[in-house]
């Protein structure tokens, strides 16, 4: 046995008995005059992403063609809108590599934040959320909660193999304080506002 084994060995033998509660750590509420969403549009656009609040009737590909009319390579990871490449959980990271424009839908958005909870349920393939140029997130209004802490209670936290909130394009800053967009991942980062389509019985 080695002494790494040993010392191991002895913590878990010595744990105490019963095994004390995990402390109650509340929601920290804040009080806004807004709803939700324009919480989460300002936060969202405070980070260098776009919001799309209303579609006002339009259908999802003409929103797409809108935004992004010169998009060659687009990859949907949800059936609510078609792409040009097939994505699939046995999809290389690397044929991911010349996507103009990844389409995900977000598991739910943080209002504080303006970010959106993305894990390979929603990506598929972990690497849609990077590679792409741009990326294009549908949220449903009723899956926006109010701050991290009641993000961090979603039980898909502890269920998860992957998981990662997104919050704006990435972006980095030199020392002189010049801000780039898509450094190192998406060039831009729009959520749009679209509800689950509801399921038919």
């Amino acid at each position: 046995m080695t002494g790494r084994d040993t010392i191991l060995a002895a913590v878990r033998a010595n744990q105490p008995k019963p095994t004390p509660a995990i402390p109650t750590i509340p929601l920290f509420e804040r009080a806004s005059a807004r709803s939700l969403i324009e919480d989460f549009g300002e936060a969202l656009v405070s980070m260098g992403g776009k919001f799309v609040p209303n579609l006002n009737g339009k259908p999802l590909d003409a929103l797409l063609k809108s935004l992004f009319p010169d998009a060659a390579a687009v990859c949907s990871a949800t059936p609510e809108i078609a792409g040009t490449r097939i994505i699939d959980s046995s999809t290389e990271p690397a044929a991911l590599a010349d996507v103009d424009v990844g389409i995900v839908r977000a598991a739910f958005g943080v209002a504080e934040t303006g970010s959106v909870w993305l894990s390979e349920e929603e990506l598929t393939t972990n690497a849609l959320a990077y590679l792409a140029q741009h990326l294009l997130v549908l949220l449903d209004p009723k899956q926006i909660v109010g701050n991290l802490h009641h993000a961090y209670g979603d039980p898909r936290f502890k269920t998860a193999r992957y998981a990662v909130l997104v919050t704006g394009p990435s972006a980095t800053a030199d020392i002189e304080g010049v801000l780039v967009h898509g450094a190192q991942g998406v060039r831009s980062l729009t959520v749009a506002i679209v509800p689950l389509p509801e399921v038919s019985r």
